[in-house]
């Protein structure tokens, strides 16, 4: 359990409540916050990079201290990521060793996009002298699961044995898949209920965009975004589309039952993380936990708990987009922009909202299981998600475009959806794209994948 100086008990139910609602934030301090993730490997093999070793991940975590001046974050001895000293980004580690960075709370996609490219480079010069490469794809295309050794965090080793029992494929989202998202602010109760509504409803359009993870185990999977089908078959008490969002009465409390009936992981006590796998956080309010008896939680057990549930779009003090594979930097900067311009302009929410207000859970649904397979391609209303991800993009241009924000060049943020355009234009996504490189010019060999500049 936290400790109590730091983190006031739960009294009661409006302070879990609260833990959200203060997320309440006038528009001129909407903030974006773009996470993305990336494979790290050897480039002499291929293989992935080991924690420890002299060329690990531990080692390369020490070299970017060094050059960045970041602060380590430690797990029981174990150097396990970095934290900006004035206030800005992280760096954290997947357990497959894949490299997350957590960007800074910015003003403009100009900023994030800048703030990707500079971590982007700083890795690759401290990372070129240790025989190391940054891979962007959503899910590793050619490494097993016993490949793949695991990074020392301790919630890890709690994760992973409960993931094998919920789920058939817990452990490949765990240390093989990669995604971008971005995180979003909201000004009252009414305006987080619209646009989690809006991006429940276009998440999959954004999953169709960024498809991007065709390959596993060294060749087709099926698939053009294995990663989304992943999140179908990891563990559904917390995943999905949340249908209760588009309920009449939905708000901050309704989110709070949701999430309370989520089973939880575990609990930080005495800094050290206690196995709860599988229990109940109501059992814990009553002071029932059986690991923890008579203790009761603090608000900072339920962020933790509230941080461990996995929808496609995620209410903490913000709203979390998940629906994304990782790509280039091109990619990685297009997917703040496409949520910015829907989300972050009353207009275009608006239209955004028009666009997908009758669509039925069914629909929903629908499009949510099939993207993964045919991602743009997939059947809809008598047309297909490219004609609707065309509308989508249209309207977060205009959103974009009414934000006006402007960089040095005198350029909008509509600059960054470019690589969305060309894949509604062109009727490919990168996965395709991909594909028939391994069919054409690859012959077979995913190894070019490796040494490709346009996801390495």
């Amino acid at each position: 359990m936290a400790d109590l100086k730091l983190s006031p008990l739960i009294e009661n139910r409006s302070d879990m409540i609260e833990a959200l609602s203060k997320g309440n934030k006038p528009k001129e301090k909407w903030r974006i916050g773009t996470e993305h993730e990336k494979f790290v490997f050897f480039q002499a093999d291929n293989s992935q990079v080991p924690y420890a070793g002299e060329n690990g991940i531990k080692a390369l975590l020490e070299a970017t201290m060094e050059k960045s001046g970041w602060l380590p974050l430690m797990d029981e001895g174990n150097l396990i990521g970095l934290k900006d000293p004035d206030g800005g980004g992280a760096i954290s580690l997947e357990p497959g060793g894949q490299f997350e960075l957590s960007g800074a709370p910015l003003e403009t996609v100009h900023q994030t996009c800048s703030e990707t490219a500079d971590h982007l480079r700083l890795l690759k010069e401290i990372a070129a002298p240790m025989g190391i490469g940054f891979l962007g794809l959503g899910v590793t295309p050619t490494w097993g699961l016993d490949d793949i050794s695991a990074m020392p965090k301790s919630r890890y080793g709690i994760m992973k044995p409960y993931m094998e029992k919920v789920g058939t494929l817990g452990t490949s989202m765990m240390f093989r898949s990669c995604t971008v998202q971005v995180n979003l602010d909201f000004s009252s109760e009414a305006d987080m209920v619209k646009k989690l509504r809006v991006s429940l409803a276009l998440q999959p359009i954004a999953t169709a965009l960024f498809a991007n993870s065709p390959f596993l185990d060294g060749k087709p999977n099926g698939y053009l975004s294995f990663r989304s089908h992943i999140w179908k078959n990891t563990d559904n008490d917390r995943a999905g589309m949340l249908p209760f969002a588009f309920e009449d009465g939905m708000s901050f409390e309704r989110y709070v039952d949701y999430a309370l009936d989520v089973p939880m992981y575990f609990v930080m006590s005495k800094g050290k993380y206690v196995n709860c796998a599988g229990e109940s956080f109501r059992k814990f309010l009553r002071g029932n936990l059986p690991q923890l008896p008579g203790e009761k939680p603090t608000i900072a057990d339920w962020e933790d708990h509230i941080s461990t549930i996995f929808p496609e779009v995620r209410l903490k003090q913000f709203l979390e987009m998940r629906g994304a594979d990782c790509g280039a930097w091109a990619d990685i900067c297009a997917l703040p922009a496409y949520w910015v311009g829907l989300l972050y302009d009353q207009g275009a929410l608006d239209a955004a909202w028009d666009l997908v207000k009758d669509w039925s859970q069914e629909e929903r649904q629908t499009l949510r299981d099939e993207v993964p397979k045919t991602a743009i391609h997939t059947d809809f209303r008598g047309g297909d998600v490219n004609d609707i991800a065309k509308q989508v993009l249209k309207i977060s241009a205009a959103g974009l475009a009414a934000r006006g924000r402007l960089n040095w060049e005198q350029f909008d943020e509509t600059q960054f959806l470019g690589p969305l355009n060309r894949i509604v234009e062109t009727g490919k996504t990168s996965a395709e794209r991909l594909l028939d490189r391994y069919n054409g010019e690859w012959d077979g060999d995913l190894n070019h994948l490796y040494d490709d500049p346009m996801i390495t």
